[in-house]
């Protein structure tokens, strides 16, 4: 009988070690798990509404989830002057600008701002009323109504215009606009007009002007002249101090960023919901529509080389302070390892 008791207490006394054992897994496995998502990355983003950070809504959306590799706080700003000084004062870590301005950063920051990636080809398209435009030459002699004057727009149209044998101050005349939505009034009480806009506002003025065509897309007619290169609207910056700290949250960043701007392309219904969501843009339906034409496109590494380099070349002959007094050295570009 002893015996039977004490294998009988030698057995409760496992089980309890057992399960002891098995608490303390469990206990270590939601310890671990906590302490990974802890440990997880902030990387403080910016972006401006419109076409430069659509592709960061598939990011944004999983990070919301909790699904992110890194942990994203994103602020929306009106305009780029709204993030330059914040990433300059190290508040920002990741920001999408206009290409021009990684360039200007980069340059008056001595390096300390870098471009991470490329997000948006040419958005600007030439877009007729009545008016028969199936070439650049067709634009000769003609008024073109357009925003943007002394920024990359016009540094964009003055070059595809010269390059095909158009005197930009003679032979045609450029209606300069505050903004997009001026340049849509005024078509819309045009019997006949040509105008210059960006997408997504291409697709808004044909909701709005019956009969307004796509004539030319000015991304096609820049490859036309530069086969290897391109118009690029919006790329992705980073502070270097803060990728050479943190170089496997960057890589990881790229790639999430790569994931986001194809889930985009691929399901634009989807996009947009998160573009409204994300507060980039207030149309659903338009910016379902106007996506295929916004050419988002990811570069990284050095393959986005060659295209910017090309075309930071073409906005430093048109105007140098545009890109910063001088074109980027190779230090300009941070290639992820």
């Amino acid at each position: 009988m002893k015996r039977f008791i004490a294998l009988f207490l030698t057995a409760i006394l496992t089980l309890f070690a057992f399960v002891g054992c098995t608490e303390s897994a469990s206990t270590s496995d939601a310890s671990n798990a906590s302490s990974n998502a802890d440990t997880k990355t902030v990387i403080r983003i910016a972006g401006m509404k419109g076409p430069t950070s659509i592709g960061l809504v598939g990011l944004l959306d999983k990070d919301e989830k909790g699904e992110s590799k890194n942990d994203y706080e994103f602020t929306l700003a009106g305009a780029a002057d709204e993030i330059t000084p914040k990433l300059i004062k190290g508040e920002l870590d990741i920001a999408a600008v206009p290409a021009n301005l990684a360039s200007v950063l980069y340059n008056n920051t001595e390096g300390k701002v870098q471009l991470l990636a490329v997000n948006n080809l040419g958005v600007l398209y030439i877009v007729t009323k009545g008016e028969a435009v199936s070439s650049v030459e067709d634009l000769r002699g003609k008024t073109i109504y357009a925003t943007g004057k002394g920024t990359t727009p016009e540094y964009t149209l003055r070059y595809i215009l010269s390059e095909n044998g158009i005197d930009p101050d003679a032979d045609v005349t450029i209606d300069y606009k505050s903004e997009a939505t001026e340049v849509v009034a005024a078509i819309s009480q045009s019997e006949s007009a040509v105008a210059m806009l960006p997408q997504p506002y291409v697709t808004v003025a044909k909701s709005k002007v019956e009969g307004l065509e796509i004539a030319l897309d000015l991304n096609d007619e820049w490859k036309k002249l530069d086969p290897d290169g391109a118009i690029v609207t919006g790329v992705i910056v980073v502070r270097k101090e803060f990728a050479d700290a943190n170089p496997e949250a960057v890589k990881a960043f790229l790639e999430e960023y790569k994931t986001s701007i194809e889930g985009v392309n691929a399901d634009p219904v989807k996009g947009a919901e998160l573009v409204v969501k994300f507060g980039i843009f207030d149309n659903q339906a338009v910016i379902e529509k106007a996506i295929p034409a916004c050419n988002l496109y990811y570069l990284a590494g050095d393959d986005m080389k060659t295209p910017i380099n090309n075309y930071l070349g073409v906005l430093y002959e048109q105007n140098n302070k545009s890109v910063g007094g001088k074109l980027p050295d190779e230090g300009f570009f941070y290639i992820a390892g």
